[in-house]
């Protein structure tokens, strides 16, 4: 049985449907390349993957003689601009080691909005950057109820990325 997509008053699609108009539109050229190999081999296609890849804003595609790399540090100074901490001091780990969080009762509130938009750059990050994974993970433990030490620990990082 096929899901249904769609609002009856504008017409029905299925998902075969739209699955089918997806593949057969989303083709670079009329000959697909069978193994990665050959893809390299076809300079018009290594050129379209270029451009597609480029489309993504927050990464960067460099090609080397050595092979295709991605950086994020593009990103990363968007996120210290958008925070404000392109002037602050760089930070040579992500958390110090005497380091120690908690939910912090007593601690002074902060704007839930401006603490999940830094923990929810700071995750796109951790796809490449597994270096701040933990502590990243750790930090978005409270999103719910953000205190002003859990900023100060989620902006180290950001100082930390800034050095690196």
């Amino acid at each position: 049985m096929e899901n249904i997509i769609g609002q009856i008053e504008e017409g029905v699609s299925t998902r075969s449907s739209i699955s089918n108009f997806c593949r057969d539109t989303t083709f670079v050229s009329q000959i697909e390349p069978k193994s990665i190999e050959e893809a390299l081999k076809d300079e018009k296609w290594v050129e379209v993957m270029h451009e597609e890849l480029n489309q993504f804003a927050r990464n960067e595609v460099k090609q080397t003689k050595d092979g295709i790399f991605l950086c994020q540090s593009k990103y990363c100074k968007e996120i210290l601009k958008k925070f404000e901490m392109e002037s602050y001091k760089e930070a040579s780990t992500p958390m110090p080691s005497s380091c120690y969080m908690d939910a912090d009762a007593a601690g002074k509130n902060v704007d839930q909005t401006k603490y999940r938009g830094l923990i929810g750059s700071l995750l796109y990050l951790t796809a490449s950057r597994p270096d701040i994974m933990f502590v990243v993970c750790l930090c978005a433990r409270y999103q719910a109820n953000p205190k002003e030490s859990h900023f100060k620990a989620a902006k180290r990082i950001l100082k930390y990325l800034k050095g690196t």
